[in-house]
């Protein structure tokens, strides 16, 4: 329960609470549905990492299927390599100021793919203020967070 609580502190400062309908919680993920524009998502907070979280999102009206995204805790120093590490596969992605996303729809859904069959993920970079850091990631409960957010968004309002 104490792993919930940061979780639902983050959701309530993401987005309006009138716009967003709870999909579920399951273990360190939950599952969201915002109404306005149509969009469900999977949401994790980073381990012990601030602000730092990580979404897999639906926009339906836009055919994007399983956009991964990651508030990262500190500013990426510029021209820097942002790592995830999924298990044991390695991905670089794309990051501007403390945003991080995968390079194109088939990144996406390697990671997607990944992100069921581990148990721990990590974005490493450079930081912009110099050194290196880490934001880590619990994947217990994002398979099916991820499958919930799917259905949320395929069900017709």
């Amino acid at each position: 329960m104490t792993r919930l609580l940061p979780l639902a502190v983050l959701l309530l400062a993401a987005t309006p609470l009138a716009a967003r309908e709870s999909l579920g919680v399951y273990e360190g993920w939950a599952a969201f549905k915002d109404a306005s524009p149509a969009r469900c998502y999977a949401i994790a907070k980073a381990q012990g990492a601030g602000s730092a979280y990580a979404t897999i999102a639906n926009w339906p009206e836009r055919r994007v299927r399983g956009a991964v995204y990651f508030a990262l805790s500190r500013d990426v120093a510029d021209k820097s390599t942002v790592r995830l590490v999924v298990g044991d596969k390695r991905f670089e992605l794309v990051a501007k100021g403390r945003n991080a996303w995968a390079r194109d729809a088939q990144g996406d859904a390697a990671i997607v793919a990944a992100l069921r069959s581990a148990a721990r993920m990590s974005v490493s970079a450079k930081g912009g203020k110099g050194g290196t850091f880490t934001d880590r990631y619990t994947l217990a409960g994002v398979a099916t967070a991820m499958d919930a957010a799917t259905v949320g968004c395929a069900k017709r309002s």
